[in-house]
């Protein structure tokens, strides 16, 4: 018989408030234009892109972070110092250690909670909210913070056609916590690593001297567009099979941000009916890795395109190749 006792949490969690910060500089793409041989046509078909958001130097990691964090912290209604865990996902944090959320921990006023990075790419929210989920039903903690953050127009390279207009910054929070039913579904979620070369860094930092390039994001494009379509698609189903509901059942769909033509895809795939509203954040934000499922949350309710209570679909996937999809009920 064991001698340690069961743990006590709550007996499910949802997501209790969200909140974006978006930096001050928009960026169309005449600016792109000026660095690569394109058109704006070119882009907005490719890709649905039509601004982004880019840091100044005082928007880093962290500050865009706090901001974020603030707004759903308040949209939660409770305080920082009822926090007991902060998960942050980042792909361009640039300190190895010590781990971002620790200062964002701290700066926030959490009376120290845990606090941790993960590097997921862009599924990156998805697998920080089951991180959080499983905390709070497991018991080590009441509240939990998400956030989804990234600067990454610092791993931009300007020059590369395929991948120049895609990016953009900012940071989107969630405040996960206690509820009576079920308001997060069952993940699905997982990694083909021998795709990992089709997004990467251009080289390690231990090469970065060598050659006197700074790292860059890269990828295959049309690769990464056929698995997204259709291998993430399966994965969307699956994420619906395992919550007990249909597309039917779906108000909000709110897939990662990388490309309106995958979203579009997605939803003819996934055949949602007409009344599913689609975040389609990606036009006028880019693509924000970790960070835009959240920004993509946040602005739908802020716009009343979508309300509090509604059943929502997301799924996030990007470099590792990895992606996690579950239903969500909103905040």
């Amino acid at each position: 018989m064991s001698k340690i006792k069961p743990s006590k949490g709550a007996p499910y969690a949802r997501i209790l408030g969200v909140g974006g910060y978006r930096p001050t500089r928009v960026v169309p793409n005449e600016v792109i234009l000026e660095t690569i041989d394109s058109s704006d046509e070119w882009i907005r078909s490719r890709s649905g892109i039509q601004t982004r958001h880019w840091a100044n130097d005082e928007e880093t990691v962290a500050a865009m972070s706090i901001e974020a964090s603030g707004k759903a912290i308040a949209d939660a209604g409770i305080s920082a110092e009822q926090i007991g865990g902060v998960i942050v996902s980042t792909v361009s944090h640039f300190k190895q250690t010590p781990a971002v959320a620790t200062e964002i921990a701290d700066k926030l006023g959490t009376d120290k909670a845990a606090a941790f990075d993960i590097s997921a790419g862009c599924a990156g929210f998805g697998y920080g909210l089951t991180l959080a989920k499983g905390m709070i039903v497991e018991g080590s903690a009441e509240y939990v913070l998400v956030i989804g953050v990234e600067r990454l127009s610092d791993l931009t390279d300007l020059e590369d056609r395929a991948t120049a207009f895609l990016f953009g910054d900012g940071a989107g929070a969630v405040v996960v916590g206690p509820a009576t039913e079920p308001a997060i579904g069952p993940t699905v979620w997982g990694s083909e690593g021998d795709k990992s070369e089709t997004i990467k860094q251009t080289v390690p930092w231990t090469e970065y001297d060598s050659t006197g390039k700074f790292p860059a994001i890269t990828q295959e494009g049309q690769a990464v567009f056929r698995w997204a379509v259709f291998e993430m698609a399966k994965v969307a189903q699956q994420a619906l099979d395992a919550a007990g509901i249909t597309a039917n059942d779906l108000d909000v769909f709110i897939p990662h941000q990388a490309n309106e033509r995958i979203i579009d895809s997605m939803v003819k795939t996934l055949k949602l009916p007409e009344h599913v509203t689609v975040a389609r954040d990606v036009r006028t934000t880019g693509n924000t890795s970790a960070a835009s499922i959240p920004l993509a949350m946040e602005r739908l309710l802020a716009t009343g395109e979508a309300k509090s209570g509604d059943t929502a679909l997301v799924i996030g996937f990007g470099a590792g190749l990895v992606y996690a999809a579950t239903v969500v009920t909103l905040p």
